[in-house]
């Protein structure tokens, strides 16, 4: 047992002294904050500076209205022909030419869109709203209805959508959160998994090609020199792990202190204006209705600490079942080229648990599919964080932890009776069946 803790001790110091480790633990949250955050910029803000002009060449007598500008596009109409405006177009600043030629409004035909360079599919989209808009409102002209008649006809329908739990009660939920945690959770246990596996792999191939294996197995058994490898990683996973939460909050939390003072400034003016006791309340209902705060509000109603505290043990759980294979892998082969064969039938179970857990388990968390893949050992660690955030039986739960820590020591006892023979294996391309002729043989 000692020189497993020695052999752990030394895995897990001679990676987290790294130059690398440090400099990724502190760069990646910055990275996917200002990823996720510009992201949200764009989403809200839109892309400014890309509003496109369009010199309108119209011919129809039909059209009594004019097309109205919007944030994307300026309208101006052109008294040119349209063979004038394409000699012109490169020597005016308009971006595009609206062509409009005679047509029935009920059957609009020969619009065309011309520019020197290629229309987006977004501003082709725009623009066919805004004429669908002016050929419906003169339409409503002609038949006598009024568009402000028709605009009460028009409802806003707001769903607020809550849980009923055990006992009776009512608990505010969000599918939106719900969906964004769930794939979140997922490919980041993806990532760790294949990640973390793979270092283990490299590891044994490492030592095996220096030859440092030969002197460390004749001090410690290859069970023992195993399993330090594969805890000594995880606790570094773990300790990047935890620390990427915590630089991540700090971020978090300044990220959006300083986007609610940006985002409410006409607010706090017209607060200043109003009576003294109204003005917290205006405040506070502002930073609210502001879209990071509907945002911190659909995660308020998340259970957050359960997620991360049930994250970590299926991480932990499994990159154990996973990194064993690995260690397998790198015990079998004498370089890494020769892990391609071995790493895709290892890669497939985790591959599709990503592909199914973003597909079907968003979709209907509650199936039969989605229990199934929760729930086996090899599709489980994603699985499982995917359907967490909609909320999970306990006893389904505690069955698929069960299960993957019963997984794990089946993988561990598997992989063990391949590294004992493998990792003094040299000079010889190995195969699948002479792999499982080392799992077969007896001391």
């Amino acid at each position: 047992m000692n020189k497993t803790l020695l052999i752990i001790q030394r895995e897990y110091l001679s990676r987290v002294k790294k130059k690398s480790f440090i400099v990724m633990t502190i760069l990646t949250p910055v990275i996917f904050a200002a990823f996720y955050g510009i992201m949200i910029y764009f989403s809200i803000q839109g892309i400014k500076g890309t509003t496109n002009r369009i010199a309108v060449v119209s011919t129809n007598k039909t059209l009594t209205g004019q097309l109205k500008p919007s944030r994307s596009t300026s309208y101006v109409y052109v008294k040119s022909s349209l063979a004038e405006m394409k000699q012109r177009l490169k020597k005016t600043d308009y971006d595009y030419i609206l062509y409009l030629p005679e047509f029935p409004l009920n059957a609009p035909s020969g619009i065309q869109l011309l520019g020197t360079k290629q229309a987006g599919l977004s501003l082709s989209s725009a623009i066919s709203g805004d004429l669908e808009n002016l050929i419906r409102n003169q339409k409503l002209e002609e038949s006598g209805i009024a568009q402000q008649d028709l605009d009460k006809l028009n409802s806003d329908v707001s769903i607020d959508t809550k849980k009923i739990g055990e006992a009776g009660q009512e608990k505010d939920s969000s599918a939106g959160a719900s969906t964004a945690i769930a794939y979140i959770s997922g490919i980041l246990m993806f990532m760790f998994i294949l990640l973390y596996g793979i270092q283990v792999m490299r590891g044994v191939i490492e030592e095996k090609t220096n030859r440092i294996i030969e002197i460390m197995i004749s001090s410690v058994k290859p069970f023992q020199l195993m399993m330090g490898k594969i805890i000594g990683i995880a606790l570094v996973g773990l300790t990047q792990f935890v620390l990427w939460i915590a630089f991540t909050a700090v971020i978090s939390t300044a990220v959006v202190k300083f986007y609610i003072s940006k985002t409410t400034p006409d607010t706090t003016v017209t607060a200043a204006s109003a009576e003294k006791r109204n003005e917290n309340k205006l405040l506070k209902e502002a930073a609210e209705k502001s879209p990071v705060g509907n945002i911190q509000k659909s995660i308020a109603n998340l259970d957050v600490t359960k997620i991360v505290s049930i994250f970590t043990f299926f991480f932990l759980g499994g990159y154990l079942f996973y990194s064993a294979f690995y260690a397998a892998i790198g015990a079998a082969v004498d370089n890494e080229t020769e892990t391609q064969q071995f790493m895709f039938p290892v890669m497939m179970p985790l591959l599709l648990g990503y592909s199914l857990s973003l597909s079907v388990v968003t979709n209907d968390p509650y199936g039969t599919m989605a229990f199934w893949l929760s729930i086996i050992p090899f599709t489980s660690p994603i699985a499982m964080m995917v359907r967490l955030p909609y909320g999970v039986p306990d006893w389904q739960l505690a069955l698929s932890m069960g299960l993957l820590v019963i997984g794990f020591i089946g993988t561990v006892w598997v992989a063990s009776r391949i590294y004992r023979v493998g990792i003094l294996m040299y000079g010889k391309k190995t195969s699948l069946k002479e792999m499982i002729k080392w799992f077969t043989y007896k001391n």
